[in-house]
């Protein structure tokens, strides 16, 4: 289980921190797990997205086949959100290609943030964007378009692939002005336990290199100081 302490520790840090903390458990390798830049925050401004991913798959070119019209879609999704253990990120794969309509807007967001969504990812477009930022509620896209031709969702909780990655139902995600990364649940608890200490090793560079024009000397010991202090990191995670 992975606690709500947890995920407020890792909202503490922006996502290439979280990266290179999954680096230092070598799970994976480096060029896997995070999204492509086609997926980009639309507002940026907002703090850390950390949440469970439960993923849909959405159509707008056509009307729906179903005998609602697909207008049962929003009710039967939120109800899904139980399946999931803490807050829900939801993640959309826009199967029309080329879209040609919005995905999301003002009344979805406000009703997922109401049962408890903390978040939005889609391959799909926006809309509402001015409305949706008033909520609080971050969205992570590639553009918006004003209408939502024939919206309707397909399917509930299977994988999909959005930004050039496959997600999963309970996937943990992280995102902010950067993008969004999966963080392997395997690692999560450890991961948030040396994210302080990784920082600070971080950061024996970034203050010897500010406020002053340092030598080469410099340079090269604090580079060694924080080398070391990440390998002690490294150590005691057993990597």
């Amino acid at each position: 289980m992975i606690s709500q302490t947890t995920l407020d520790k890792l909202a503490q840090y922006d996502t290439p921190t979280i990266c290179n903390l999954i680096e230092l458990f070598k799970v994976q390798p480096r060029t896997v797990g995070y999204m492509n830049e086609r997926i980009q925050s639309r507002f940026p401004d907002m703090p850390p997205m950390v949440g469970f991913a439960s993923p849909v798959t959405v159509r707008s070119a056509q009307p729906s086949h179903k005998e609602d019209g697909g207008y049962g879609w929003l009710e039967d999704h939120v109800e899904r959100f139980s399946e999931l253990s803490g807050p829900v990120v939801v993640v959309q794969q826009d199967l029309d290609q080329p879209k040609v309509a919005a995905t999301f807007g003002e009344v979805m967001c406000s009703t997922y943030q109401a049962f408890g969504a903390v978040g939005l990812v889609s391959s799909g477009s926006g809309r509402d964007l001015e409305q949706v930022k008033a909520l609080g509620f971050p969205v992570f896209t590639d553009g918006a378009i004003c209408s939502h031709g024939y919206f309707h969702t397909v399917d509930i909780h299977i994988p999909i692939n959005v930004g050039g990655i496959v997600v999963k139902p309970g996937d943990l995600l992280h995102g902010d002005a950067n993008g969004v990364t999966t963080i392997p649940l395997a690692i999560v608890n450890e991961l948030a336990e040396i994210a302080d200490e990784f920082v600070e090793a971080e950061n024996i560079i970034i203050h010897a290199m500010r406020g002053k024009k340092p030598s080469l000397k410099e340079l090269k010991a604090v580079r060694a100081e924080s080398k070391a202090r990440v390998a002690e990191i490294t150590k005691k995670i057993g990597r």
